[in-house]
């Protein structure tokens, strides 16, 4: 894959951010490390930064140039820090404040994805008053239930039976206090890599979990990730275009992941699209980007490259 070559020089002086206090912070720290060690071997003057309440001030008096988000999870991927890094002028990576929120917040992303006409599951957001029977009776069984603001499927579990909502529910609360149930799909999980309204080859992933839970993603030694995917490549390309059309209804711009399930019946379900995606060198958008030969250092070199402008929608390709 042909791919834009920059001078590491024309950035400047890069903090990459990291860490934070959300529940990903384990992920973030690895995820920065991996970056900050990869452009700091292409030549750019990279810093990791752990993102405190200091941090703000410190990259004005340390005269940052622009920034690498590499923070997950909210505080780094919902529109905060983007939001304060707009305010102090410092160019950042990726989607900007409405896309990051909208993105994070998967209730409203739904939203917007329905009154776009695209497929995604029927979702509810629950409270300690609700009616479990009527929830259930509404979705019917099983229910994935999990918080709406929270990544890595913290906090998500799959209810087989009305009686066990409430606890699913309490297991959920403890990393946000807005919950969700949504309609269970049967089918397979694929994830969509997006570089610059570029589709980056689909992953499909495979777990003998009941569903690609944080278990599966960070622990597991059987899970599988199956790139060429296995698709049709008409019916991959499809996939693709979709998945561009469910960034740009949310205003992402940059780089993101789109998760999707596939049905029995070939319908896909949108699930969610990640702004700031893992990016250890294990990571789905450095696996998926390798498939096109596109090496970690080139791919963290393509993502630092998309904070020399202010953020944009991302285009479909339609």
């Amino acid at each position: 894959m042909q791919l834009p070559a920059y001078d590491a020089h024309v950035f400047g002086k890069v903090a990459v951010l990291m860490g934070g206090q959300s529940a990903e912070r384990d992920i973030s720290l690895q995820s920065g490390v991996a970056v900050t060690t990869a452009l700091c071997d292409a030549g750019v003057e990279a810093h990791a930064i752990d993102l405190d309440k200091n941090t703000l001030p410190r990259l004005v008096d340390e005269k940052f140039d622009r920034v690498f988000i590499a923070l997950h999870g909210r505080g780094g991927e919902d529109g905060a820090i983007q939001g304060a890094l707009e305010t102090m002028g410092l160019p950042y990576t990726g989607s900007g404040v409405l896309g990051s929120a909208l993105a994070m917040d998967k209730i409203r992303s739904k939203s917007l994805w329905h009154d776009a006409g695209l497929a995604t599951p029927v979702a509810i957001e629950l409270a300690a008053t609700s009616l479990w029977d009527k929830i259930a009776a509404q979705l019917g069984l099983p229910i994935m239930v999990k918080p709406v603001r929270e990544g890595s499927s913290l906090g998500a579990s799959k209810v087989t039976e009305a009686k066990d909502l409430p606890s699913a529910w309490r297991q959920a609360a403890q990393y946000d206090d807005r919950v969700m149930a949504e309609s269970w799909i049967e089918g397979n999980e694929y994830t969509i890599p997006i570089l610059n309204d570029v589709v980056l080859p689909v992953i499909k992933l495979a777990t003998t979990r009941d569903f690609y839970d944080y278990q599966a993603k960070y622990k597991d030694n059987n899970t599988d990730y199956i790139c060429p995917c296995g698709l049709d490549a008409t019916f991959e390309k499809t996939l693709g275009e979709l998945s561009l059309k469910a960034c740009q209804c949310l205003g992402i711009s940059g780089w993101a992941r789109v998760d999707a399930m596939i049905d029995a019946s070939n319908q896909v379900w949108l699930i969610e699209v990640n702004t700031v995606p893992g990016m250890t060198s294990h990571s789905l958008v450095p696996m998926s980007a390798r498939q096109v030969d596109i090496s970690f250092e080139q791919l963290v070199m393509q993502i630092l490259a998309t904070s020399s402008v202010m953020p944009t929608v991302m285009r479909s390709q339609n």
